[in-house]
């Protein structure tokens, strides 16, 4: 306790704002410019209104249809490029909205509350390609493949491999020099967009003897000689959302391809899977307000034993206690988005907040579909969607085990400094 009486002398503060003739009682957040988490900008709330009506309006017609057959509508996808969703955050002079990160995430959001599939494919292709893109290339670089991503066709970010998951540095993709180029042998697995994307960064060793300090990230063209997408997979949820194996076999690949430093792939993958995360976050916060949006009006149309089944006081208390859980996440994950903005150390927050809002989803879809009865098990309603698309959650972009061990060291390294 020493320790935070020398660095936060609380007594001399109090002392301070009472000899200055303004009371510790009349000094107010407001006053001091300090506002709420859910208070958004102008910019902010603008682009958070504007998505949610383009998503009830042009994406809700498409959900049965594309999560039937397991594909996202060509059409909507041009859509989501013409809205300026496909770039929210890269400069309007490579063809982006040029928006904040937390304005990203809301995006993430809203669209997730209609259709999670969807909102894999805008989060991921934002915030690991265009962020990587944005961040990380050369000018020539920007031109070529940050233009493309956010005008014309979505993008792939490939660190998985079969034997390579939650172990990142047992990925057996290798690079070797070649003159002027690169040539990239290996497998990858369970990636994401890669069924439409034209663009993918693609992590490998360029030196296995350095273990992951010889790990890069390398810009791959769809159609490059050597290079091929697998079948996609059959999965649980977000469905519409591609899930393809890659093969990379001889694959050349042009010096001025190397994003970033030669060796730095794994501080990059590291470091921009930190903010994917917050990414995830708001697609399971989605998906949970998703669920419990379409449920409530049930409950309060739905009656039993003469009356309205919301008026239960067994059931309100779920309902409370679900629309509880759902608040703490979004604060959660607005809190590590702020906190990325102001360029203050996020991982924690981040995992926490992935970890806390992909559990907790699985918990609100489940209460939606046992509230709804028997209709919620048919696919006639939208909960049973709901229920399987948040599984991905506490899986993809690093499990939840995996966010608690994060959480567990930085809590060490807090509690030994």
């Amino acid at each position: 306790m020493n320790r935070f009486v020398h660095r936060f002398p609380i007594r001399s503060i109090v002392n301070s704002l009472k000899s200055g003739g303004q009371s510790s009682r009349s000094m107010s957040a407001t006053s001091v410019g300090i506002k709420p988490l859910t208070v958004l900008t102008e910019d902010e709330l603008a682009f958070k209104e504007t998505v949610a009506k383009f998503a009830q309006e042009q994406i809700k017609p498409l959900v049965a249809k594309m999560d039937e057959e397991n594909k996202m509508d060509e059409g909507l996808v041009k859509q989501l490029f013409e809205n300026g969703l496909m770039g929210v955050e890269a400069d309007p002079e490579y063809g982006g909205s040029g928006a904040n990160f937390l304005t990203m995430m809301l995006v993430c959001e809203e669209i997730s509350k209609v259709d999670p599939a969807v909102g894999a494919l805008v989060d991921i292709h934002n915030t690991l390609v265009i962020n990587l893109l944005n961040d990380l290339g050369t000018e020539a670089q920007k031109i070529k493949y940050l233009t493309r991503a956010c005008t014309e066709h979505p993008a792939s970010f490939a660190i998985s491999e079969p034997t390579s998951g939650s172990d990142a540095f047992a990925l057996k993709t290798v690079a070797k020099k070649d003159g002027n180029h690169w040539v990239l042998n290996g497998t990858k697995m369970w990636i994401s967009n890669s069924d439409i994307a034209g663009t993918f960064i693609i992590i490998a060793n360029a030196d296995p003897s350095k273990g992951y300090k010889g790990i890069t990230a390398f810009i791959v063209e769809k159609g490059m000689e050597g290079f091929t997408v697998g079948k996609k997979e059959r999965k649980l949820g977000i469905c519409a959302s591609g899930t393809c194996m890659l093969h990379l076999e001889n694959v050349r690949v042009p010096e001025e391809n190397i994003l970033g430093e030669l060796g730095k792939g794994y501080a990059y993958s590291a470091s921009i899977l930190n903010e994917g995360r917050i990414g995830i976050a708001a697609q399971m916060v989605g998906c949970a307000q998703g669920a419990f949006d379409a449920t409530i009006p049930y409950l309060l149309e739905r009656k039993q034993f003469g009356k309205e089944i919301y008026s239960f006081q067994g059931l309100q208390y779920q309902v409370a206690e679900i629309a509880t859980e759902i608040e703490a996440a979004r604060l959660m994950y607005y809190n590590a988005a702020r906190m990325k903005e102001n360029g203050m150390p996020f991982t924690k927050e981040a995992a926490m907040a992935k970890y806390f809002a992909s559990e907790m989803a699985q918990r609100a879809t489940v209460k939606c579909v046992d509230w709804m009865g028997g209709v919620g098990f048919t696919k006639d309603f939208p909960q049973e969607k709901f229920y399987r698309d948040c599984k991905i959650g506490s899986i993809y972009e690093g499990t939840s085990n995996m966010q608690l061990s994060t959480i567990a060291k930085l809590l060490r390294k807090e509690y030994e400094s």
